[in-house]
């Protein structure tokens, strides 16, 4: 099963976010969008979730077109994204969170508590992210890492009874991270494509600290001025004459920079 995105296009108005971009990302794989501020990342982002409407171009996923779908509708179809800031429900404990997320699909209801709702899901959604320690804590009170969890675990929660492949679509996950942090983080994200339990999961994430794209990422995407600018293999994008000169800069990536 695959991603595949067709001549995207959005504008703003009179702002060319994304200009034409293809590309096609496999079950598997875990994929690096790499490139300035303001190249568009975040906006691709949107009109593969679904929270941006393409202003011309095709989104297919696991051989359905689904650019026309609501964020909910991909959301039933296992395409699930985060954010560059975290976004939890801080009023909920961390467990209420995912028993939220998993119990959507299924229906809300005013007059049934969470408390005794998918809580053996939640728990191990909890359990894969690290978090079954902070399951009670309230997520409001949770330091700013464990929140970057949280909100991976939500993303998880969102797809968990999608009938297919899974299509994880992380925007900075590691953003604001200490350096040992990121590199948990970052190897648990790169986990999550390695999974081979049912159907399969595959990873595109944005990202600005290389280290979390060199060593981790099976291949790189670069956009630039909403362009993709480049795309291979870390290896060749560290060698890649225009992405030196346009973002990377002349930095030493040989050694990968990873985890």
């Amino acid at each position: 099963m695959t991603l595949q995105l067709h001549s995207v296009v959005k504008h703003f108005d009179g702002v060319r976010a994304v200009q034409g971009v293809s590309f096609d990302l496999r079950v598997g794989e875990c994929v690096a969008l790499i490139g300035p501020n303001g190249a568009g990342k975040s906006t691709l982002f949107g009109c593969v979730a679904g929270q941006q409407r393409l202003s011309s171009g095709e989104v297919h996923w696991a051989g359905e077109r689904i650019d026309a779908l609501s964020p909910a509708q991909r959301l039933l179809r296992g395409v699930a994204r985060t954010f560059q800031v975290a976004q939890t429900f801080e009023a909920l404990s961390v467990l209420q969170n995912v028993q939220l997320l998993l119990q959507t699909p299924h229906g809300l209801s005013a007059w049934r508590p969470l408390a005794p709702v998918q809580i053996d899901a939640a728990l191990a959604l909890l359990a894969q992210v690290g978090l079954q320690e902070l399951a009670h804590a309230e997520a409001m009170a949770l330091p700013y890492g464990a929140k970057k969890r949280l909100e991976l675990a939500l993303a998880l929660a969102g797809v968990h009874s999608a009938a297919g492949a899974r299509l994880l679509l992380l925007d900075e996950p590691a953003a604001g991270l200490a350096g040992p942090e990121r590199a948990d983080l970052m190897r648990l994200v790169q986990s999550l494509a390695r999974d081979a339990h049912g159907a399969g999961t595959a990873v595109l994430y944005s990202e600005h600290n290389m280290d979390a794209v060199f060593g981790v990422a099976d291949r790189v995407l670069v956009l630039i001025d909403g362009q993709l600018a480049a795309s291979g293999t870390p290896q060749q994008i560290a060698q890649d004459e225009t992405v030196r000169a346009r973002y990377l800069g002349q930095g030493d990536y040989s050694g990968g920079g990873g985890y």
